[in-house]
């Protein structure tokens, strides 16, 4: 369901601007140009997610609109085009969102960026660890504004057990001076279990000596900050922290997922099968490793085309997916899919991969004007103790023995002659 923006804004084209902004983001959007207006559009119905409320209107020229939508219970962003001190600390007394100066086009995309960020916020668990109760409802009132999900700790140790029990947790912000342990101590602990791509961690102290900083960085921290700090830069702060573990994200993301088919690529997959199989032999549970591979893939280009080729190879993964999900699936390069399964027994493991065989065979893809019939052929090994790498070159062996001995076909490993 789209949330619903009310925007406060007496310049039409800027207004237009703002609604057009908050369209792109999926936003149901009610404009005000008045405070009277907008007085009229609460009282009616006061379900807003946020609002953009300029500065200056003709009925409320000094920024009375603003504490007037935020005793609504509204977040607001506040767009100003005046820019003195005076206007710039009488806006950030109140808990506002952020406020942003009309000075140019740069202003709406960041407009946006802050509107993207209320929206999505919310999936990130903040940790905020401090021993003084003001302090931390400082943070958290802060924290509140920009809809994030917030967890608190008053010492270090008791940091230690929120974030084992919290794994949406990808940023603490710890201060310095805490009993028991320390800022310092618990980022370096912090750092034995949660790596950089994880989690983000931001020290603050209040103490005058500069060698905090480096410190906190030395010992596994990311950043930063003195006490007492600016709400801006602890926002930027925050979102900087933030965006940097989205990238890091994408970035091992696209490293480990097949660009065409989405499916994790052959390097995440003996990756993650390689302890998995440990840990089947380990616990004796029934597991197999197997091959897949499309038959007669060439002849699907040669006939109907590469994009065809390339659409086959996309529904064969969504019916990985659909059918062999509960595994770990791949695509380990060309035509060929490697997957892990586990499950009661061997019948059952052998009676999925031969369903799924069968699935692939009947089906019909369609491609522009044109049907296509294609089927799949599987080499698998089970339960067995040897290495993965071992395994891939038995599974390997048993699908030669299938494309060899008539296609659409199992071959199991340990089976052929």
């Amino acid at each position: 369901m789209s949330k619903k923006l009310l925007v406060v804004e007496d310049s039409k084209p800027i207004a237009s601007i703002i609604e057009a902004i908050a369209r792109s983001l999926n936003f149901e959007v009610t404009r005000a140009s008045s405070l009277q207006a907008v007085k009229n559009i609460i009282d009616e119905s006061n379900d807003f997610f946020a609002a953009t409320v300029d500065y200056a209107l003709p009925d409320a020229p000094d920024g009375e609109a603003i504490p007037y939508v935020l005793s609504k219970g509204i977040p607001s962003i506040v767009l100003t085009g005046m820019m003195d001190d005076d206007t710039r600390q009488k806006i950030l007394n109140q808990p506002v969102i952020d406020y942003i100066p009309k000075e140019n086009s740069q202003a709406f995309l960041y407009l946006k960026r802050i509107l993207e960020y209320q929206l999505t916020n919310s999936m990130y668990g903040i940790l905020v660890v401090e021993d003084s109760l003001s302090a931390r409802n400082h943070v958290v009132e802060l924290l509140k504004r920009r809809n994030f999900t917030i967890y608190t700790a008053t010492q270090g140790d008791e940091a230690l057990g929120v974030l084992a029990k919290n794994p949406d947790i990808k940023l603490v912000i710890t201060d310095l001076e805490m009993p028991v342990m320390d800022g310092i101590t618990l980022s370096n602990e912090i750092r034995k279990k949660y790596a950089r791509e994880q989690l983000a961690i931001i020290g603050i102290s209040g103490a005058v000596n500069g060698i905090h900083s480096a410190r906190f960085i030395k010992n596994g921290a990311d950043d930063f900050l003195r006490k007492p700090f600016c709400p801006e830069e602890f926002y930027c702060r925050i979102t900087q922290n933030i965006d940097n573990l989205n990238n890091i994200e994408k970035i091992q993301h696209a490293a480990n997922t097949d660009y065409l088919t989405e499916l994790p690529n052959r390097r995440y997959f003996f990756t993650q099968a390689e302890p998995s199989v440990k840990n089947h032999i380990e616990n004796q549970t029934t597991y197999c490793v197997a091959i897949l591979d499309i038959d007669f893939f060439k002849k699907v280009n040669d006939i109907h085309g590469h994009d065809a080729g390339d659409h086959i190879l996309k529904v064969f993964a969504l019916y990985l997916r659909k059918h062999l999900g509960n595994g770990l699936l791949s695509r380990l390069g060309g035509e060929e899919f490697g997957v892990l399964l586990s499950g009661a027994n061997k019948k059952e493991l052998y009676s999925k991969l031969d369903q799924f065989r069968e699935r692939v065979a009947t089906s019909k893809v369609s491609y522009a004007d044109k049907e296509i019939n294609y089927s799949v052929s599987i080499g698998v090994v089970f339960n067995s103790k040897k290495t993965l790498t071992q395994q891939m070159i038995e599974a390997d062996a048993a699908l030669y023995f299938a494309k060899e001995n008539g296609r659409n076909r199992i071959a199991v490993a340990d089976k052929i002659s």
